[in-house]
């Protein structure tokens, strides 16, 4: 039944509001994302094979004043979009750190707690099959967790998901990707030009003192951190990505109204709005204007620059800038050698690492923070819920493709990491999916 005062047209009901419930859905960006990573697996084993290849080795510059940056199109996507994603990834750190379940330290010991070791015990399981050589650069890759498969997975479980358990994996996720930040940092560096990394650090320290000084402009925090920090930090040496999360942390964290404020001024201009002469057409008039325009800017002011900005760019990243690099980096060749390409040390590394690794680090951990009493499970989770998280964890597609382009130059060390990682990744959803299924068909009974 259409609502009084609405005026639904077919281009809403057959088109926007469809598109806006798929969109909105936790499990959708999970789903395109699963979908181009099979696209890229299809196209790269078709007879358009170099064509697709081709297609992420054409050549890209940006510059002015006969100075020009030029990279080929993959390098763009990994090095300049995905500082959009970790930009993201910084803004939510930031927001879990202020006022979520990172905020304190009973509620984050434990998904801290779990992390760490849901990145250390992958880690050394690698290097046992990796001592030395060239081979062990990729000790980062079965350190990350994919939060979108993650997320995604639980979707489709529906209620048999306690809210505590989602709560508990995304704390877990962000916490590994806030490590993920760190490893590449210091490890998957390339040689430092120490005069581009002091320009990065004035331009971060012009944003910390515009935040301190109460500039909450979003283009001049864009301008700044894309043209300064972003670009210097790329010139550099240190992965560009990096400067995405340090300029998430500048952006500013507070409201420029406090509640009472903004409520008391909403009745006013809403009152106002009512008692405003009206038009007799569709069009309203300059005093109901000037109404809407106070309306929409006193709701800016009551939210802050930080989440205002993760909420337009959630969906462009989660839409638009995983999958693109999904598309250009998770292809992976299925040949008749197929089989003997995921058998050398660095698939099995990686298969095991993440698969074996993650399970046993953060099931193990929290295991022993539940056995040693520094911490309980959250209310609605049980052990086998523990160890469904266990598996899902273990899903890291995104971020650990991310990090073996970082790790590996040649091909085939490349290739047989993605063989890993898909391998491994698939694995655990499906152990996770049913693990937590039962888990969930258990507690009905």
């Amino acid at each position: 039944m259409e609502k009084e005062g609405i005026n639904r047209k077919p281009v809403d009901i057959w088109i926007l509001e469809p598109l806006h419930r798929f969109i909105n859905k936790s499990s959708t960006s999970g789903i395109i994302l699963f979908s181009a990573a099979l696209l890229a697996i299809v196209l790269t084993n078709s007879p358009w094979s170099a064509e697709f290849h081709h297609i992420w080795e054409i050549e890209f510059s940006i510059g002015f004043n006969g100075s020009y940056l030029t990279k080929s199109l993959h390098h763009w996507i990994n090095d300049g979009l995905m500082a959009v994603f970790f930009f993201v990834v910084g803004l939510e750190l930031k927001r879990e750190i202020m006022a979520g379940e990172l905020s304190t330290l009973s509620k984050a010991s434990l998904p801290i707690a779990a992390a760490f070791g849901g990145m250390l015990f992958p880690a050394l399981i690698y290097l046992f099959f990796n001592q030395t050589g060239q081979t062990s650069a990729g000790w980062g890759i079965p350190m990350a967790t994919d939060i979108a498969f993650v997320l995604g997975i639980l979707y489709l479980l529906g209620d048999r998901v306690p809210l505590t358990l989602k709560v508990f994996l995304t704390a877990l996720a962000i916490t590994d990707d806030l490590g993920a930040v760190l490893v590449i940092a210091f490890f998957y560096t390339s040689e430092i030009n120490f005069n581009s990394l002091l320009q990065a650090g004035i331009y971060l320290a012009i944003l910390i003192v515009a935040n301190r000084l109460g500039v909450r402009n979003i283009i001049f925090y864009a301008i700044i951190g894309i043209g300064g920090v972003w670009l210097a930090l790329l010139l550099s040496g240190v992965h560009a990505t990096i400067a995405a999360v340090l300029a998430a942390f500048t952006i500013p964290a507070s409201v420029k109204v406090n509640e009472e404020y903004y409520t008391n001024k909403l009745d006013f201009l809403l009152d106002k709005f009512k008692k405003a002469e009206p038009n007799q057409n569709t069009l309203v008039t300059n005093e109901q204007m000037h109404i809407l325009e106070e309306i929409s800017e006193v709701t800016k002011k009551a939210l802050t620059p930080l989440q205002r900005m993760e909420y337009i760019m959630h969906p462009f990243v989660a839409f638009f800038v995983m999958p693109v690099f999904a598309l250009s980096n998770g292809g992976v060749e299925i040949s008749s050698d197929f089989f003997s390409q995921a058998t050398p040390p660095v698939a099995i590394g990686v298969f095991i690492g993440l698969l074996a690794g993650k399970f046993l680090g953060v099931v193990g951990i929290v295991s022993l923070f539940l056995k040693m009493k520094w911490a309980v499970l959250p209310e609605g989770m049980t052990r086998q819920h523990l160890i469904g998280a266990g598996f899902l964890a273990a899903i890291g597609f995104t971020m650990s493709l991310f990090i073996s382009d970082l790790a590996f130059v040649d091909k085939e060390h490349l290739e047989q990491a993605r063989i890993g990682i898909l391998c491994a990744s698939v694995l655990a959803g499906f152990a996770g999916y049913f693990t937590i299924k039962y888990a969930g068909k258990k507690k009905h009974i």
